[in-house]
């Protein structure tokens, strides 16, 4: 049976022309299937090269580039440690390393001929599930085993807690919400994205009359993408706040 494909517009990008290119040769197939992890390794060339350069010749007084990336570096420091307090430090190169990758790909679909890898649930689905991991083993390593479960169990649980019916399926709840958080997280980003490009391929194929909207769409599209980023971070740094314990 033929397999049927619906075209979406789409932004033409370096990885698909060069596969149209190429026909229906293996390499075509391959470009295809893994565009968007392409698009997720230039982005880590391009981020590693930026912190190669901001870091090659560190200077007291630093210049505008060095003392730009001190200030970002700041920036999400005290973003992470105002939620987490001053232990929460710990977790700053983690969510400051999701919040910059994040919104490097999110504004590299507005590069010509390039894609914004977040575009794709693979990507973001990603992602969701390495914050998913790195909290549910931070809850442990903080609470230890059985205190993780028993955070599972809800608290505080007052007389309820004598009966067997309560607590479990305070747990059964907790359980489904864990779950659900990464599904959540990862499609509330790729849906914007994806449908911020899908707008601005539309506008693009207009042409002249729609360059107008499509200037004004991808401005938007800049605010839309740096919010994202921000609000995948400051989930990802809330669901941390939430198994962690707390000081009175």
């Amino acid at each position: 049976m033929a397999e049927t494909h619906i075209a979406q517009p789409e932004l033409p990008n370096l990885v698909g022309l060069l596969a149209d290119k190429l026909g229906h040769s293996g390499l075509a197939k391959y470009l295809y299937l893994w565009e968007n992890v392409i698009f997720s390794l230039v982005v880590v060339c391009v981020i590693s090269l930026i912190a190669y350069m901001a870091s090659r010749k560190k200077k007291l007084i630093p210049d505008r580039f060095q003392n730009a990336c001190e200030v970002c570096v700041g920036g999400i420091d005290d973003f992470v440690c105002g939620i987490l307090g001053p232990k929460g430090r710990r977790f700053t190169p983690f969510i400051g390393t999701l919040f910059i990758y994040i919104i490097f790909m999110n504004l590299f679909g507005l590069v010509p001929f390039m894609k914004s890898p977040t575009s794709s649930w693979s990507t973001t689905l990603a992602l969701a599930i390495c914050v998913f991991i790195y909290v549910q083993y931070s809850a442990i390593r903080e609470l230890g085993f059985l205190g993780y479960l028993d955070h599972m169990l809800g608290r505080p649980r007052g007389f309820l807690a004598f009966s067997v019916f309560i607590p479990l399926m305070m747990f059964v709840l907790h359980i489904v919400s864990e779950l659900v958080k990464p599904i959540s997280l990862s499609l509330r980003l790729r849906s914007n994205i994806w449908g911020d490009d899908m707008l601005l391929a539309v506008l693009a194929g207009m042409g002249i009359g729609g360059i107008p909207l499509f200037i004004f769409s991808a401005l938007l599209a800049i605010l839309a993408s740096v919010v994202q980023a921000v609000v995948f971070s400051l989930l990802s740094t809330i669901y941390f706040a939430l198994v962690l314990t707390h000081e009175e």
